[in-house]
């Protein structure tokens, strides 16, 4: 289970530590946010992770880096979905719209799958699309795979995304 950050679009977070460094690199979709939304949201990052590595005797260092595509992220796309939920879309037009925002990305094929009170009804089930190709069963396929809980009005839903990339 992933907790939401409260910074939408990112993708990763490396961690380098070395004995004199502590280099994070974090890769987002929309660096723009960060900045936009908070003027201080770096200075605030940093000071929040010094705290938290307890750096005494060691340098930080925060680069953030734009990826080219980020709908072609799983996890950046689950959290569009999961914004499209909280803002009470239908969950079908939510995926359906992720898929074709993954699409334009240049995947190969996508496949995303909710769980949970869907439309608020009160059974739950699974319901799942899929775009394209999928190889699920071999291990030569590139499949970027991504899980995400999102806590709705009627409920908690899962959501999984698997992208297939042809590199």
């Amino acid at each position: 289970m992933r907790k939401s950050s409260g910074i939408v679009g990112i993708a990763r977070i490396e961690i380098q530590k070395r004995i004199d460094l502590i280099q994070v690199r974090i890769f987002m979709g929309f660096p723009e946010l960060l900045i936009e939304s908070r003027p201080r949201g770096i200075e605030e990052l940093q000071t929040n992770l010094q705290k938290e590595f307890n750096c005494v005797n060691r340098k930080l260092n925060i680069a953030i880096t734009k990826i080219a595509k980020p709908y072609g992220n799983p996890n950046i796309l689950a959290e569009f979905i999961a914004g499209q939920l909280k803002n009470r879309v239908s969950f079908r037009k939510a995926m359906k719209k992720a898929i074709e925002l993954a699409e334009q990305a240049g995947t190969k094929g996508i496949k995303v799958q909710m769980a949970g009170r869907l439309n608020g009804k009160d059974l739950a089930r699974i319901d799942w699309i899929r775009e394209g190709r999928v190889p699920l069963q071999t291990i030569r396929a590139k499949i970027d795979y991504c899980s995400y809980t999102v806590r709705t009005i009627h409920g908690v839903l899962g959501i999984k995304i698997w992208i297939f990339i042809d590199e």
